[in-house]
């Protein structure tokens, strides 16, 4: 079986990373996303196993001495991790994984599985990302343009990955995006593997 391939994909608040994320699942059977542990509290509507794997600051610490994580990070009072078996095993049963992570997440992931490919999604313009934060109407005009000043910081970090995807139509940028998947999976390693049958019939 061919072995599933690693996705790194980054983004700034607001770039539209999520819904992209969401409509390449709703797309591609083959595409799975992590699903990350945190110490947080779980918020209405949240399903364990789902949106996180809820876990105490203990069983958090413990899984980090028994290096668990592929990553991991703390954000605020509260902590955030990638299990390295679940991925490992997902990837072994020919499933590619996605990792929503920002730089210093895909940083680690580097380190530790430099084979991983790596997407950063940029919106098409700051105005434009500034006009996405406000119309979630979610949050305070300075919590913007905190986000705003958090977003030029991960955005300057986009040399760092192997594909760039502009966000202005999604569809295109869906398009594109999913075209990085298969372009992959054509590959002729990849494709000596899975089309092993065939290729020994033709040549026989």
């Amino acid at each position: 079986m061919t072995k599933g391939t690693l996705y790194v994909v980054s983004a700034p608040s607001g770039a539209g990373k999520t819904s992209l994320v969401k409509a390449m699942l709703e797309r591609d059977s083959g595409i799975l996303v992590s699903v990350s542990h945190t110490t947080r509290d779980k918020r209405p509507g949240e399903e364990n196993g789902v949106d996180y794997n809820f876990v105490s600051m203990d069983q958090f610490n413990d899984m980090i001495e028994q290096s668990a994580f592929l990553e991991f990070a703390e954000v605020f009072t509260n902590k955030y991790g990638t299990s390295q078996l679940w991925v490992q095993d997902q990837l072994d049963k020919g499933k590619d994984v996605i990792l929503e992570i920002d730089w210093q997440g895909a940083q680690q992931i580097r380190r530790l599985m430099p084979q991983c490919l790596s997407i950063f999604i940029a919106p098409p313009s700051k105005e434009a990302l500034r006009e996405r934060l406000t119309n979630r109407g979610q949050d305070s005009e300075d919590v913007i343009e905190h986000r705003m000043s958090e977003a030029v910081n991960e955005m300057s970090h986009y040399g760092e990955y192997d594909f760039l995807v502009v966000n202005d139509q999604f569809d295109t940028a869906l398009n594109e995006l999913h075209s990085i998947f298969v372009a992959q999976r054509l590959k002729l390693q990849n494709q000596q593997e899975s089309q092993r049958e065939l290729l020994t019939s033709l040549l026989s």
